[in-house]
């Protein structure tokens, strides 16, 4: 089919009633936008468990989009975590992120829809790019190795939603978040990012300074850790706690983390993002992007849109934060032979201001919501 100039491109008003497909509605990003479009009047939304549906499985998704035919998607599905899981679990990263995204966009593609929302990370930009980062940095230079995999998958969906507007006229965007949390985070010890690993790790550290091992065994039958739940002995707890760095001092507890503590990271709450996501489902088409990202008598390319809150802190403060909120009393250690990451991911956020949207939240007062949250 011959490449689409643009011209078959019409606004879409997204109607209350319209069939909504929320891939990923139980996770961080997913349940926020599910609340926010219940929020604002969308009430037919089609949501499936991954155990109803396994979007990885080509079959199964092309089946759901044919009985189903959502008329609007957001792709929050993806196979997510922190620095470690990453870096440990590469091949699936990758292997199972393009799987969800390849067959969610042309699935969509075959059955009509009107509009997709892709979400991808930060991660996308190179190690060295120039801070804060544009959307114009991306494939600039090389990639940080340690999530090289995720954030390949991540380019390949972006770049994915951006051919099929080029040649099949579809209207598919791209955001790009910065680090998330939120409601419904991945408290996972092993496989968790920055923040909710930090309020985790705090909050033991602090039940395990009290001596208060109610709430620790509370934790471990919540969250268990390596198949180790509340049930287990004393002893074995400690050992699970001791690995993650959570381990008595004397009359003290030291809660150890990774890195020296001075990479700086900016964070956005989960609802935030999902505020942004549905504006611009609604408001903002990929017409528009094109308008304001590239010279279209050249080349389409960086049509996708950050969103973050533009303000970032290194790890260290956010440390002292956490703990201060959780009301942890013990020491933080930082075991700087494991690795930092890039040192600054900050998002340039002055295309999302330009279309109208800007983050509400402030960190302290979310980390505060997702901590009284957490012990809830």
């Amino acid at each position: 089919m011959a490449l689409c100039l643009l011209s078959n491109y019409t606004v879409l008003i997204m109607n209350k009633d319209a069939k909504i497909f929320v891939a990923g509605h139980r996770g961080l990003v997913g349940s926020a936008i599910v609340k926010a479009l219940q929020q604002q009047g969308y009430q037919n939304l089609v949501l499936k468990t991954s155990s109803e549906l396994d979007l990885r499985d080509q079959k199964a998704t092309a089946a759901f989009f044919a009985e189903e035919k959502p008329e609007y998607v957001f792709l929050a599905a993806a196979k997510v975590g922190g620095i470690m899981a990453n870096n440990t679990y590469r091949a699936e990263f990758i292997f199972e992120n393009i799987q969800i995204q390849n067959n969610i966009i042309h699935n969509s593609y075959l059955t009509g829809v009107k509009k997709l929302l892709f979400l991808g990370s930060s991660c996308i930009y190179p190690k060295n790019a120039p801070q804060p980062m544009k959307e114009e940095h991306l494939l600039t230079s090389p990639l940080e190795y340690t999530n090289e995999p995720y954030a390949i998958a991540k380019i390949a969906g972006i770049k994915m939603s951006e051919s099929y507007n080029l040649q099949y006229g579809t209207n598919y965007i791209s955001v790009m978040p910065t680090n998330l949390y939120g409601h419904n985070d991945n408290f996972d010890l092993e496989k968790s990012h920055v923040l909710p690993a930090l309020i985790r790790k705090m909050h033991l550290g602090k039940a395990l300074q009290n001596n208060d091992w109610t709430a620790i065994r509370k934790d471990f039958d919540r969250n268990p850790v390596e198949k180790v739940d509340g049930k287990a002995s004393d002893e074995q707890i400690l050992e699970k706690l001791a690995k993650y760095g959570i381990r008595k001092n004397g009359s003290s507890v030291d809660v150890t983390l990774w890195g020296t503590g001075k990479p700086l990271r900016e964070f956005l709450f989960s609802d935030d993002l999902a505020a942004a996501c549905v504006f611009l489902m609604e408001k903002v088409d990929f017409k528009e992007l094109v308008a304001i990202s590239t010279d279209t008598a050249k080349e389409v390319r960086n049509t996708h849109i950050n969103i973050g809150s533009g303000v970032d802190l290194p790890i260290g403060e956010l440390a002292e934060l956490v703990k201060k909120i959780v009301g942890f009393e013990g020491n933080i250690v930082w075991d700087s032979t494991k690795p930092d990451g890039t040192f600054k991911k900050l998002l340039d956020v002055s295309k999302l201001k330009k279309l109208g949207w800007e983050y509400k939240v402030k960190l302290p007062e979310g980390i505060a919501k997702v901590y009284e949250n957490y012990q809830q």
